[in-house]
């Protein structure tokens, strides 16, 4: 069984809710990632930020990234996996929720994240094809 820890990309890093938006995009920068996940003060995962984020939902709308915070980012209900869950959880998951990114937890610990690109990497041309008529179907 392929479980979401073998396909995920390990190393993940939270940023803290309070944390500065300019913070989190030098962080992404860093770690070459588009998006982080986002602790509160308990360190449990109460949303992501992304670069998408950061350009749209502050600098566009005119706000100065140095005086937003992630948390103040942060919408929904925020999702993640298992690391012990089966890749098929996974793909529903992220199917049914539409999302791209996923954290993955082991021991209420973040121990990595899954994206499209380690999907590409770890799945059959079969499954990568489903996940993207679900996940790209509404957009």
């Amino acid at each position: 069984m392929t479980t979401a820890k073998d396909i995920m990309h390990p190393g993940a890093r939270w940023i803290p809710a309070t944390e500065t938006l300019d913070r989190a995009a030098q962080l992404m920068r860093e770690l070459d990632v588009g998006a982080l996940p986002v602790s509160d003060a308990e360190q449990r995962l109460c949303g992501i930020v992304t670069d998408r984020d950061i350009v749209v939902k502050c600098v566009a709308a005119g706000h100065d990234p140095s005086a937003v915070t992630c948390g103040d980012l942060c919408e929904g209900t925020p999702r993640w996996i298992d690391a012990a869950a089966d890749v098929s959880e996974v793909l529903d998951e992220m199917e049914d929720r539409q999302i791209r990114r996923l954290p993955v937890i082991e021991d209420k610990q973040l121990v990595g994240m899954i994206s499209e690109a380690d999907l590409a990497r770890r799945l059959s041309g079969d499954q990568i094809a489903r996940f993207v008529g679900r996940v790209y179907a509404h957009h």
